[in-house]
């Protein structure tokens, strides 16, 4: 009524919920959720203005520790109210602004913001186009802010300076234990990224969560990464999917596993490992590794005899408990194997993507909605946002209480 706005039914909804959460008892931990893209509502999406409004009513609430905005239009003015709300609110450890259209001005309002921060945990700004010069911002708060754990800069433009920056960075904090840093725009094809984020998990022995999507890895890029989780003893969850990586760079992977100790979760999905690279990883996930919890090859061109070597690895590994093979050449020895796996209970419903069935005598297998990160964009139209068997991998190394 102060500012003259007409009351959006959705936010009023959403805050009368948290007003019957805290009437029952409820006095912490509550996240207040404004999602733009919920499908089981009618949504009208929040504006930087209407965010005004929510920070100014949040500001002194002790109940709210946790903020989620995404794919709404906030823009860089609503990232200026972010910005203030973070330096008010002091019981804030989560705040998700993925897909609110901030540009390179907010980037650099909110990454001021922290550097005063000491409660914000983890921070979504996914799909902001805050480009390199806000990366460099985010970088250099790193420098000084000594509380965030989590730290999500995908699809956001980022540029090589700043990729650079982020790895020079991480050599010295020690509280950062979650980073994404997908779709960087990249030019050139010295895959350099790769080399500065490789010198830096020599260096970095607390970072246990990295995304390294679409960085345009090759099998170079990929022995630059190996070569320096021989030295490193922290990293668990290792996410380099939609690259360009072949069974060269399984050859290096695969001998990596044979001595590392940390790795749980690797993503593998959309590369092109092919038969050849799926054979190396099974004769190390056979003989040598007994620490990998999950394995994602999803669409890799591995054809019957990849697959198949990739099931009976798991029938001797008795710590594989997750595979995702969606998207490849199943023939009939797959189907089988993988069918053998499920009913025999070595291989869990939950923990692959594929469910067998049977036609005319003959096995199929059929997709099925799990994977390590399913709801990383979307969240589903029925059942739980973040179910285990959709995010595995957040299950499996859980960094911070968000996907």
């Amino acid at each position: 009524m102060e500012k003259s706005q007409e009351i959006k039914p959705f936010i009023l909804h959403i805050l009368q919920e948290v007003d019957e959460e805290i009437g029952k008892g409820r006095l912490e931990g509550i996240t207040l959720n404004v999602a733009g893209n919920s499908r089981l509502m009618a949504i009208e999406r929040v504006t930087g203005e209407d965010f005004g409004i929510l920070c100014r009513l949040l500001k002194n609430n002790p109940y709210i520790n946790g903020l989620d905005v995404r794919y709404n239009l906030l823009s860089d003015i609503g990232a200026c109210y972010a910005a203030k709300l973070l330096q008010k609110q002091h019981n804030l450890t989560y705040l998700n602004l993925m897909f609110n259209d901030i540009g390179p001005e907010g980037g650099e309002v909110i990454a001021k913001a922290l550097h005063k921060d000491t409660t914000l945990k983890h921070l979504r700004m996914t799909g902001n186009k805050i480009e390199n010069k806000g990366g460099m911002y985010f970088a250099a708060m790193l420098q000084i802010n000594s509380s965030l754990e989590k730290l999500d800069l995908g699809d956001c433009d980022l540029g090589m300076q700043s990729v650079i920056a982020f790895a020079t960075v991480l050599t010295q904090n020690h509280t950062i234990k979650g980073l994404n840093l997908n779709r960087p725009i990249l030019y050139g094809e010295q895959e350099e990224s790769t080399v500065h984020l490789g010198h830096m998990l020599k260096e970095n022995q607390w970072l246990v969560e990295l995304h390294m999507c679409k960085h345009d890895i090759k099998n170079g890029g990929m022995k630059q990464l190996c070569d320096a989780l021989y030295l490193n003893r922290s990293l668990r969850y290792l996410d380099v999917s939609c690259n360009k990586i072949t069974q060269d760079g399984m050859v290096c992977l695969a001998d990596v596993l044979r001595s590392n100790t940390t790795l749980e979760v690797i993503d593998l999905s959309f590369n092109r490992m092919e038969n050849a690279g799926a054979k190396y990883l099974s004769d190390t996930l056979a003989s040598h590794n007994r620490t990998l919890k999950a394995l994602s090859v999803v669409s890799n061109n591995i054809e019957g005899e990849g697959l198949v070597a990739l099931s009976q690895s798991m029938k001797t590994n008795p710590t594989l408990s997750n595979i995702y093979i969606w998207g490849n050449k199943f023939d009939e020895a797959t189907c089988v194997a993988y069918s053998d796996l499920i009913h025999m209970g070595r291989l869990k419903p939950d923990n692959t993507d594929v469910e067998p069935f049977v036609v005319d005598g003959r096995v199929y297998l059929a997709e099925v909605s799990n994977g390590l990160k399913r709801h990383y964009y979307w969240i589903p139209g029925y059942g739980a946002a973040c179910s285990q068997s959709s995010n595995a991998g957040f299950t499996l190394v859980p960094v911070g209480q968000h996907l």
